[in-house]
């Protein structure tokens, strides 16, 4: 059994480490060659991963956990073992409450209760999106602590799901008030990747923000897109394909669908606070995906006469295709309109067992009157049934949507 308080110095520690962030880049540093630990409060995702397992799904990263648990990764939720490591990576970001305003403070008030445990020989980097201006008060925390840091922002740019490929592929953003703090963090990440972009700490907290919000704008421009086709009658997705065809300006136009996720809504919105609430593009964009839903429905109701008397069976309630993480997921937006809009909806999803209310799919598809699909997941593509189905995404060929 691990023993954090022992003397074993660890090449990386993770804060964080076992969720969707820090898992992944911590068995990506380990194939490298990297001795890990991974930090968790979480108890149960601790246990799991030191039994070889992954907490969520995750293409490509089974295998090399299994093979490197207890050799080149440990995962524990005592942090005194950041004490015996060169380079902290905190993979807390800020987050925003209720009321969609960001919480800064939470970065701060996590690095805080990292203080008895840092020391002057460390590299400390921040790893997920933080408001601007967040590097620069860590920085203040550590100098109030008398702690010579070096202090580093290297932002992740992972398509969940996809980190054990774009780890090694994508450019990494490295930043950092001193040069020894931008060669320590590039010389980190170089072991991932070759090609390191240098910016000021700065310019990577917004270029973050940046990302995310230019994604999420990309999609709101496909989701009006595709209500100006459908309530004009034609198809968006053959309009698209269309005029994407061999010209490439326009091959960057997405498809339709619920944009969702843990990201790039709450990006949108820090930026949005950032710059006093004056985002006008950024504003239209959360009206127009997080509007979607409702008007989905509201097509329904059209198209099917007394929807308010059927049973719509919802599926896919992951955020987005071929995973299992129901974080902002707007297929349970649906499912509450759907209550009061139908006379009664019932869920599946073929990754997700943290919802009781999940049904198997073959009891879905008996009880239901129409379909819905919430999450692309592929074996939704070929499913045989003669139920309508509604498709925005048109999983089911250019013809399906609405």
């Amino acid at each position: 059994m691990f023993d954090p308080s022992t003397s074993q110095m660890w090449d990386i520690a993770i804060v964080g480490g076992c969720g969707h962030v820090g898992l992944p880049l911590g068995i990506a540093f380990a194939t490298r060659g990297a001795n890990v630990v991974l930090v968790d409060q979480a108890d149960d995702k601790v246990a799991l991963v030191n039994s070889g397992k992954l907490p969520f799904m995750e293409s490509g990263a089974d295998e090399p956990l299994a093979r490197l648990i207890g050799d080149r990764i440990v995962a524990s939720s005592d942090p005194r073992v950041v004490a015996s490591s060169k380079v902290v990576i905190v993979v807390i970001g800020t987050p925003v409450d209720e009321h969609q305003n960001p919480e800064p403070h939470k970065v701060i008030d996590a690095i805080e209760a990292l203080v008895p445990y840092l020391r002057d020989h460390h590299l400390l980097v921040l790893r997920s999106t933080i408001y601007p201006g967040t590097t620069a008060l860590v920085e203040k925390l550590l100098e109030r602590n008398s702690l010579a840091i070096d202090v580093a922002f290297c932002p992740e740019r992972i398509a969940e799901g996809k980190a054990m490929v774009e780890l090694f592929k994508l450019p990494q953003i490295v930043s950092a008030r001193n040069d020894r703090a931008i060669q320590r963090s590039s010389e980190l990440f170089g072991r991932l990747t070759d090609q390191i972009v240098v910016l000021s700490p700065e310019e990577a907290e917004l270029a973050k923000l940046f990302t995310n919000t230019w994604r999420y704008i990309r999609f709101a421009t496909a989701n009006q897109l595709f209500m100006m086709a459908q309530d004009f009658g034609v198809s968006y997705e053959r309009i698209r394909k269309g005029i994407s065809e061999g010209y490439p300006r326009a091959k960057d136009l997405p498809g339709a669908g619920y944009t969702a996720g843990p990201c790039l809504l709450k990006d949108t919105l820090q930026l949005a606070a950032f710059n006093n609430n004056d985002f006008v593009l950024g504003q239209a964009a959360i009206s127009v995906n997080e509007g979607f839903p409702l008007y989905v429905v509201s097509q329904m109701e059209r198209k099917f006469e007394k929807l308010n008397e059927l049973t719509v069976g919802l599926l896919g309630m992951a955020f987005k295709g071929e995973s299992d993480d129901t974080r902002s997921s707007l297929s349970y937006k649906i499912k509450r309109i759907l209550r009061y809009r139908a006379g009664a909806v019932l869920c599946t999803d073929p990754y997700v067992t943290s919802d009781k209310e999940i049904y198997p799919l073959d009891i879905v598809l008996e009880r239901s009157d129409v379909l819905v699909i919430g999450a692309p997941h592929e074996v939704y593509a070929e499913l045989t049934t003669q139920l309508p189905i509604v498709d925005v995404w048109c999983l089911r060929g250019e013809e399906s949507g609405l």
